[in-house]
């Protein structure tokens, strides 16, 4: 066994469960001490634990080579959009409204939008759900078709709560196993010092 892979693919399974158990305890403690902004938990600086700074690293895919192994697998799967965010989460293609259009993105007024929103101010009709700071040049007014071409084919579900999925398993969702598979595959490492994680946390706290 690996031990970085290992101590790696435990701390994914923290990075998964703070997105599917937001309600859960550990979500509540950690939006207590370091903050939340956009439903999305801050990491806290300096300050912050060694193992929270870790797994937002992970969340976040900052680090070496391979960093994004577990963005990288993980979308949104929309409902009726309530819960997904238009701009920052990944739910219309292989990354985020706000890389695939950046500059759209860096533009807009409200940049936590959420899918639903979108769709009943009319993200088709380019009136109500388009705000921007300023008014937009030619060039990206072009930016702005493509990206309607590609929410064209895009139907809410009412009633139907969004989810995250683990594209290695979209049923069961993340397991370490999975992670632990995923990282061994990779040749270079994914995170500095990853030894020095304390495998014994994770196993007391996710069985």
């Amino acid at each position: 066994m690996k031990l970085r892979e290992f101590n790696l693919s435990l701390l994914g399974k923290w990075c998964w469960r703070l997105l599917v158990d937001r309600d859960g305890f550990w979500y509540r403690v950690l939006a207590a001490r370091y903050g939340e902004e956009v439903g999305r938990l801050e990491v806290g600086g300096r300050s912050c634990l060694y193992w929270w700074r870790e797994v937002a690293r992970i969340r976040d895919g900052v680090g070496e080579e391979g960093e994004s192994w577990f963005s990288e697998r993980v979308s949104r799967k929309v409902g009726d959009g309530a819960a997904t965010l238009f701009w920052r989460d990944r739910w219309l293609g292989d990354v985020p409204l706000c890389q695939g259009f950046g500059r759209l993105f860096e533009l807009a007024e409200d940049k936590s939008i959420s899918v639903a929103s979108m769709f009943s101010l009319g993200w088709d009709e380019g009136v109500e759900a388009w705000k921007w700071r300023r008014r937009l040049w030619v060039w990206e007014e072009e930016l702005v078709a493509k990206c309607r071409l590609l929410l064209a084919n895009v139907t809410l579900q009412i009633n139907v709560s969004d989810t995250w999925l683990w594209h290695l398993d979209t049923i069961g969702g993340y397991s370490a196993r999975s992670g632990y598979q995923t990282l061994s595959a990779q040749i270079p490492p994914v995170l500095e010092d990853s030894e020095k994680l304390i495998w014994r946390f994770h196993q007391r706290f996710l069985s």
